[in-house]
């Protein structure tokens, strides 16, 4: 357990900024009627049946251990737009070109410029939430925040 110490900030702060920013990201997208995508779902998903919001939480977390890295120095301005460009792009890609086809459905949202657009939004703020949350846990003097 103490190896994983250091990389458990990375991974709740993850999966807490798919529940706070991506979703609420997502929630503000469905308001202005640019989706018809809902958040918060809790409706369970092949081929677990773990409710959606869990399986995004855990893949949230995923991702925050994998930009982790990229996204040091946490005390750099350019954090932000690291975080921001990364959580935009890293998880938008891999849903549109490897996730998508394993569910059989089509690339990139099916090319629709306003699934896309939603994609790269939730994620993009996702992204920015990412980088609050480890800068918050590296100011509260949590190791690997």
């Amino acid at each position: 357990m103490p190896l994983l110490l250091p990389f458990l900030p990375a991974f709740i702060a993850g999966a807490l900024a798919v529940l706070v920013f991506h979703q609420s990201a997502l929630g503000l997208l469905h308001l202005v009627g640019l989706t018809p995508r809902t958040p918060f779902v809790l409706g369970g998903v092949p081929p677990l049946g773990v409710p959606q919001l869990l399986s995004l939480m855990f893949w949230g977390g995923v991702w925050g251990l994998a930009l982790l890295p990229l996204l040091r120095p946490l005390g750099d301005a350019r954090c932000w737009l690291r975080g921001l460009m990364l959580g935009a792009l890293g998880p938008t890609l891999v849903s549109w070109f490897i996730v998508a086809p394993l569910k059989g459905l089509p690339l990139a949202g099916g090319w629709q410029p306003a699934a896309m657009a939603t994609g790269l939004i939730v994620n993009a703020a996702w992204g920015l939430g990412l980088v609050a949350l480890l800068r918050l846990a590296q100011r509260a003097g949590i190791p690997g925040g």
